[in-house]
């Protein structure tokens, strides 16, 4: 929500287009100041601290692209939007490249005014409040951005920043859709290699039989089709950074290969027989347990202990609530941006949907549903408009039911405390079925962390086969 009532600089030197702006804007409540020429323009914006300027292109002294570039060296974010005839369109369209928001010609629509206004002052306030967050963060301000303020997103970026200037492979850790390959670009781009290329490659999207080519390379006539040479991910990236996106995804026999590579920073290209020296950082992102994939023998142990040379763990949104209400301005500021619209923000009840929901899509659910609820809505999101569909297990086709359970003088609030361990209990073990006794995949589906189930089946006595044995009941 806006904090103050937001103050328009209108700078023209006919006085009736003043008035007409004037009346027009405050009447949608917004104060309005106004000044004659580019010169008292200048000591307004220096002491009255304007939000936005509106500025007639066409004055006596200075002129209204005088008055930019004097405005760009005072405050570059500071959003100016051109007045101009019709005959100088051409010219509000080049100053548009030289840092103007937008430009309204002469006459203009009402309508068309107040929403340019109220769009480029969306803008301004978003990029004051990403200035403040930047100055007190210091490096990786795009990864702030985009992730969101809070102590979690704080702590993830000091992570970064620690091993980014090393040449440590790392494995980024998290959830779908929470921002590994933000987490992935933030190393990169803060690291020595920053200037050079940065390579993803999705393993999960590339058929076994061309990984390696794709990986690799290939020389002409190694197999049909290979009409010319290519050269593979780890060539194209040499010098800079190698991004494998869903590493736990590379097949086995794929993995060995690889893990050769990486060890020796030498390839062979398929159908080759000269080897080639790369010099790459390898960063890699997976959505499951890798290490809990290695000793169930479905992830290589040593190509594991060769990548996790330092691990960082990117929190899922529901774990950093903090950063949903941030989040969910920036993607509506720039959704208004997008669709050329002008809604204002949310409503209470739409707020406390935002931050009651549990995300399981995260940060990339979040901002398809603000872009769909500002496509449809013309001031205010509220809850109605938020199409939020609740996530359910797959597979899980259940009503958990605790039989009934003798009184023998309990209170009803140890016989409440029972039923529900009992109906907990039948929880986990239904999902530990579903997911063939993956303690990692079903702290996913149930939106846990991986302690937590490690913690609950050690409790409950449920063995990794989705059985489960009763314990004593004397406590031994």
């Amino acid at each position: 929500m806006i904090d103050r009532q937001e103050r328009v600089l209108v700078v023209d030197d006919e006085k009736e287009i003043l008035n007409i702006l004037t009346y027009i804007l405050e009447k949608e409540g917004i104060k309005v100041i106004t000044a004659p020429d580019g010169d008292q323009a200048m000591q307004k914006i220096c002491f009255a601290t304007p939000d936005a300027v509106l500025l007639d292109v066409r004055m006596p002294g200075l002129n209204g692209l005088e008055v930019l570039k004097n405005i760009k060296k005072i405050d570059d974010d500071l959003p100016v939007v051109l007045i101009t005839a019709y005959a100088d369109i051409h010219q509000a369209v080049e100053a548009i490249k030289k840092g103007a928001c937008d430009y309204l010609s002469k006459p203009f629509d009402n309508h068309e005014l107040v929403r340019v206004v109220r769009q480029v002052l969306t803008e301004g306030q978003l990029k004051r409040r990403l200035r403040t967050v930047k100055d007190g963060c210091g490096g990786n301000f795009g990864l702030i951005e985009s992730m969101g303020p809070s102590d979690k997103v704080a702590r993830l970026v000091a992570d970064v920043h620690r091993v980014a200037k090393s040449d440590f492979s790392v494995i980024i850790m998290g959830e779908t859709g929470s921002g590994k390959e933000l987490v992935a670009r933030a190393i990169h781009g803060d690291s020595e290699r920053g200037e050079a290329l940065f390579m993803a490659v999705d393993c999960g999207a590339i058929p076994e039989p061309l990984l390696e080519s794709e990986l690799f390379g290939h020389e002409k006539g190694a197999f049909t089709g290979a009409e010319r040479q290519k050269l593979g991910k780890f060539e194209m990236a040499n010098g800079g950074t190698l991004f494998m996106d869903e590493i736990a995804n590379m097949p086995l026999g794929s993995q060995a290969k690889f893990l050769r590579v990486v060890q020796d920073r030498k390839l062979y290209r398929v159908g080759g027989v000269k080897t080639v020296d790369v010099d790459i950082r390898l960063l890699v992102a997976t959505n499951q347990d890798l290490q809990e994939m290695a000793f169930a023998g479905t992830f290589r142990k040593d190509l594991f202990y060769r990548l996790s040379e330092f691990t960082i763990n990117v929190p899922p949104l529901r774990e950093r609530k903090e950063d949903i209400p941030y989040l969910a301005k920036r993607f509506l500021d720039l959704a208004n941006i997008e669709l050329n619209k002008a809604v204002q923000g949310f409503t209470e009840g739409a707020v406390e949907t935002l931050m009651s929901y549990t995300w399981p899509g995260n940060v990339r659910q979040l901002r398809s549903v603000i872009r769909q609820a500002t496509l449809v809505v013309k001031e205010m999101i509220t809850e109605k408009d938020l199409i939020i569909k609740r996530a359910s297990v797959p597979g899980l086709a259940f009503s958990p039911k605790v039989q009934g359970m003798p009184w023998n003088n309990a209170s009803l609030g140890e016989i409440v405390h029972q039923s529900i361990l009992a109906v907990e209990k039948e929880v986990l073990m239904e999902v530990l079925k579903v997911t063939g006794g993956n303690k990692a995949r079903a702290a996913r589906l149930l939106q846990v962390d991986y302690k937590t189930i490690h913690t609950k089946v050690k409790k409950f006595g449920i063995q990794e086969s989705g059985g489960y044995h009763e314990k004593n009941q004397a406590g031994h």
